[in-house]
């Protein structure tokens, strides 16, 4: 057990120092979304509500994981590509050692982002420093593996050629399918039962309810958060 962790710690500290090798692509992976935030929220949030910073700073959060998705995918597929995973396989390594490995070396790149964008969003609505804020960045840990996990299945089946168009549909998927630009109130039927099931949404509401207060707990909180953890569960399986 003990070895197992130490080839894990070891596996993640190796995988951190190549994420921090790109200081270009950390840039913007911080920095986009924090300029949306704060632009969208200076041009839109007196024309309707869904860009108050209540519900623009936990949408960013989700958003901005999206992001991860691509860098661990890439990550992975130039592993792939330098034969580095293939000296993996013959080590004493096993799967869920480097696989959690890869999880967890973006784990403080996306801590950092949501404790960033919470306390940017704070100097604009202090309403939003409370305790709900804490317990919103713990949850948005949560909905950070789900694109984790996308990330390192796609890096996994995917070449590094490909690995970009590939992340950019999930980016895509979650602006279109979260909800977090538009109401979707006036939306058909089919268009929000795709919505309610797949995971972006869900995610969004996820933190964005756990941040201005759970009216109702199964609907509000419990619902999407059992979504979340099926998809989890499954693409990390």
């Amino acid at each position: 057990m003990s070895r197992s962790i130490f080839r894990i710690f070891t596996l993640t500290k190796r995988n951190l120092k190549e994420i921090l090798r790109d200081p270009l692509s950390l840039s913007f992976f911080i920095g986009l979304p924090l300029l949306m935030e704060v632009f969208f929220y200076l041009i839109f949030h007196d024309l309707t509500s869904q860009f108050e910073m209540k519900y623009l700073a936990p949408g960013i959060v989700v958003f901005s994981q999206t992001f991860s998705t691509l860098f661990v995918g890439l990550l992975i597929s130039l592993d792939r590509s330098t034969s580095f995973l293939t000296r993996l396989y013959v080590s004493k390594a096993k799967s869920h050692e480097f696989i959690i490995s890869y999880a967890l070396s973006l784990i403080p790149m996306v801590l950092l982002q949501s404790v960033l964008f919470f306390l940017i969003g704070g100097l604009f609505d202090p309403s939003l420093f409370k305790i709900e804020m804490i317990y919103s960045i713990l949850i948005s840990l949560i909905t950070a593996i789900l694109f984790l996990g996308l990330g390192i299945l796609f890096g996994s089946l995917c070449n590094e050629k490909s690995i970009g168009g590939v992340s950019s549909m999930i980016i895509s998927a979650h602006s279109v399918l979260s909800g977090m630009w538009f109401p979707t109130e006036g939306l058909n039927d089919t268009i929000t039962i795709l919505m309610n099931f797949l995971p972006f949404k869900n995610a969004t509401l996820l933190v964005q309810n756990t941040l201005n207060g759970i009216n109702n707990y199964w609907d509000d909180f419990f619902k999407p958060l059992v979504i979340i953890l099926c998809y989890l569960v499954n693409i990390f399986v």
